[in-house]
């Protein structure tokens, strides 16, 4: 059996990990046995019989720890700990693309699921070209931050095992743990009660959908910023595209302070965060249980976010001295919303100064 359905009577118990993980743990330690017999035998009926039978959170979990080996793998190897970094953008359309197909496949009504899905995949493709475009995909990139994080652990011991429980175990389990929600509304849909699509599901989507708009709008800002940059840099001329945009001063400053970035110093952080938290609470809203087992990937990926952003914020202080100007007057994701003008900048620096700074580190703030 692949679903709870003896266990589960009310949304409430839609849930309880008790009722819908548990029970089939033990899918994880037989399913590897059962993939190599069918695969040996190439027998894709066989496969599909697997793949229906299997509890779909148990087989996106046994893929998110074989993946977590290759990252691992991968990342020794290469000396590069961006693996996870590359697949980020991916892996949760992945997982709630797999939830809606399982329910598809098993004759589960899927509205809801299909929305989550095509929510998830317009944010995986947005991201993934925005992470492309920014070079994360070339052999041999690696985020800047894990080489700040390698220069202050001269253990390389130590750092191999905080490559093992969070680079590449915690980080890929966290990518499913955000899609476990998409989860609950799979089980909710085996129930009659728990079939229909509603006004507040179609809100909790939408919000959901602004806030995918949102960091899109927020990314594409930067790189406008970031492309007139280099170029005023390089030929001291602003793009003519561009020209409307950014003044000269803006550019010798270094970092973006318009748009979005004029309310909010992570406007792209703060969206990603609430697209994922408004995930659960949708989720928790048709359970009628607002704190469950599902919210631990939400609450990872929260504080995640509140540590690895005043690392990144350190750094570009460290290279642009009006940053903390910046930092004192706009919020770092929630606007201080107040009767001042929003932040233009400061003191204006040279070209030949602003230069100096910026050379080496361009694509890093990208």
């Amino acid at each position: 059996m692949a679903l709870p359905l003896p266990e589960v009577q009310s949304v409430v118990d839609c849930a309880s990990f008790e009722h819908t993980v548990l029970p089939f743990l033990s899918q994880l330690v037989t399913l590897p046995e059962r993939l190599q017999v069918a695969a040996a035998a190439k027998d894709v009926a066989d496969l599909q019989e697997i793949y229906l039978s299997t509890n779909p959170f148990i087989t996106a979990l046994g893929f998110s720890l074989v993946l977590s080996v290759c990252f691992l793998i991968f990342s020794e190897i290469t000396r590069n700990y961006s693996q996870v970094d590359r697949c980020w953008p991916i892996l949760p359309a992945i997982y709630n693309v797999h939830f809606a197909v399982w329910a598809r496949l098993s004759g589960l009504q899927t509205q809801t699921l299909d929305t989550i899905a095509a929510i998830a995949v317009i944010w995986s493709v947005r991201l993934t070209y925005n992470y492309w475009r920014k070079g994360g995909y070339k052999i041999g990139s690696e985020d800047y931050r894990w080489a700040y994080i390698r220069s202050w652990v001269n253990n390389r011991f130590v750092f191999f095992l905080f490559n093992i429980v969070f680079i590449s175990l915690t980080q890929s389990i966290l990518l499913l743990l955000i899609t476990a929600p998409t989860y609950n509304f799979l089980v909710l849909s085996q129930l009659p009660t728990g079939q229909s699509f509603e006004i507040p599901d179609l809100v909790f989507s939408r919000v959901a959908f602004f806030f995918v708009i949102i960091e899109a709008f927020a990314d594409q800002q930067q790189w406008y910023f970031h492309c007139a940059k280099h170029e005023y840099l390089k030929n001291a001329r602003i793009p003519d595209q561009h020209k409307k945009r950014f003044m000269p001063e803006d550019l010798e400053r270094g970092f973006v302070v318009s748009g979005l970035w004029s309310l909010s110093r992570h406007p792209n952080f703060l969206a990603e965060q609430a697209i994922w938290l408004t995930m659960y609470l949708w989720n928790a809203y048709r359970t009628e249980s607002y704190i469950q087992w599902t919210g631990i990937g939400a609450l990872i990926y929260l504080m995640i976010f509140q540590g690895s952003t005043p690392l990144t914020e350190s750094i570009t202080a460290s290279k642009y001295p009006e940053y903390r100007d910046y930092q004192a007057r706009v919020g770092r994701f929630i606007p201080r919303f107040s009767a001042k003008p929003k932040y233009k900048g400061g003191a204006k620096k040279t070209r030949k100064d602003a230069k100096k700074t910026d050379e080496g580190e361009a694509k890093k703030h990208l």
